[in-house]
């Protein structure tokens, strides 16, 4: 069965994805969806990491981006067994042991429901006023996620030796509940491919077509086998955006709508390619619309993505 989750709405408000109505929502509404994601089986809700965005890009991105670990720890508290992930955190922009002590506390919180996704980020202004080089990101993110395995294990006392950071003899409690936080690599370039396939435990691919998400997960398989790696790993992917039913506004060329029927049809096609778990996006005017779509989904087409 293929997985289903969603990166929440509110949260991020880059005009990419954005919904008019997003921009006079607030707390109540994002509680009101990941409670709906939370009834209606949805794997995960994710939210995004930026910490600052300059002007040069504020009208592409807007500056509406909620903190990933406040929000995630937020909505912990009102649901249940969906989990939480972050999509992506820029893991770079912070000493791996503070972003350590974050993620571990959340998952302890949420009952060891955290998949900790990373990025490489690439908003060059936001590093560099946190004093962190841009221009070694890729670098610094692979010495990252070696410290994160390390700082996130059960042991009170992690220790880690790297080229940038390292540490022992220095005790975090509380250790995450579970025994290993799933490690999502983010990103579709050359680069973030192989760092998924050859450190993480899953990939999310950023926008990915069809056409190509075959010869990409190849790729990953490959990387893995020739470093015979065994280990589960789980495969991620984008879908367009969707609309359950015949819609009776324009919901743009590259929606997926229709009968449950055909949309489910479309939609198995990913786990034809290899993919565990897609994450799905809904076309709509209004909180209520989202929280009916999601619903809709979760009866009428999830238990036909087999």
């Amino acid at each position: 069965m293929v997985a289903y989750g969603m990166q929440l709405p509110v949260q991020s408000q880059s005009t990419l994805y954005a919904e008019p109505w997003e921009a006079g929502a607030g707390p109540d509404d994002l509680a009101e969806i990941a409670r709906t994601a939370d009834r209606a089986g949805f794997a995960y809700v994710a939210v995004c990491d930026h910490v600052a965005i300059p002007r040069r890009l504020a009208d592409a991105m807007s500056t509406v981006w909620y903190d990933p670990v406040a929000t995630l720890a937020f909505l912990a508290g009102m649901t249940d067994r969906v989990r939480l992930l972050s999509h992506v955190a820029v893991v770079g922009l912070r000493h791996p042991l503070v972003t350590a002590k974050q993620y571990a506390t959340l998952d302890q919180l949420s009952g060891g429901r955290l998949v900790l996704g990373v990025g490489a980020g690439h908003v060059r202004e936001e590093f560099e006023a946190l004093g962190v080089d841009f221009d070694t990101r890729g670098a610094v993110l692979d010495e990252s996620i070696d410290a994160l395995r390390a700082a996130l294990g059960p042991q009170e006392y992690p220790e880690f030796s790297g080229e940038r950071f390292a540490f022992k003899d220095l005790g975090q409690r509380p250790r995450p509940a579970q025994p290993l936080v799933p490690l999502w690599v983010g990103g579709s370039s050359p680069a973030a491919v192989r760092r998924a396939a050859l450190k993480g435990d899953g990939w999310l691919p950023q926008g990915d077509s069809r056409d190509r998400l075959p010869a990409q997960i190849a790729t990953v398989h490959a990387l893995r086998e020739a470093a015979g790696i065994e280990a589960p790993f789980t495969v991620g992917a984008i879908t367009e955006p969707l609309y359950v039913g015949e819609p009776a506004w324009r919901t743009g060329r590259r929606t997926l709508a229709g009968k449950p029927a055909a949309v489910a049809e479309s939609l198995r096609a990913y786990a034809v390619m290899g993919v565990h778990q897609i994450q799905v996006r809904f076309r709509s005017r209004s909180a209520t619309e989202l929280t009916d779509q999601m619903a809709a989904f979760a009866a009428d087409i999830a238990p036909h993505l087999d």
